[in-house]
């Protein structure tokens, strides 16, 4: 994988980080953007499912030295959860999982774009 293609993936699950965090601040957090059918139910799942394929692209090299081939894993299958059976998704694991793994997931891929910018393999911040 190139590094522009890495740095990419890392911009792009950062960006959907971003996405889930206003998501939540404009509906008072998780319970009340689940209950949103309309609209945050869906850009939440949609966010997760990105996120998932998205590291799941990721060298596993690469995830398993920055501690992440858990996480890839787990974020794949949550990926592969919502898109197969979308009307059965359980919103309180999702809450769950929002909760006591997202903001871990975070911080890892932060710690990933800090060591590869330290490593003079990204060129943007």
């Amino acid at each position: 994988m190139s590094e522009q293609a890495l740095e990419a993936k890392i911009a792009y699950i950062q960006k959907m980080f971003s996405h889930i965090d206003t998501i939540l601040r404009r509906h008072g957090g998780i319970s009340d953007a689940l209950a949103d059918e309309a609209e945050a139910r869906a850009a939440i799942m949609l966010s997760l499912m990105q996120i998932g394929e998205t590291i799941h692209k990721i060298d596993s090299a690469l995830l398993e030295k920055f501690d992440l081939s858990d996480d890839a894993k787990g974020a794949y299958s949550v990926r592969n959860f919502i898109a197969h059976d979308y009307e059965g998704v359980d919103l309180d694991l999702i809450a769950e999982i929002m909760e006591d793994n997202l903001p871990e997931l975070v911080q890892k891929v932060e710690r990933l774009k800090a060591s590869l910018i330290e490593e003079g393999l990204t060129v943007n911040t």
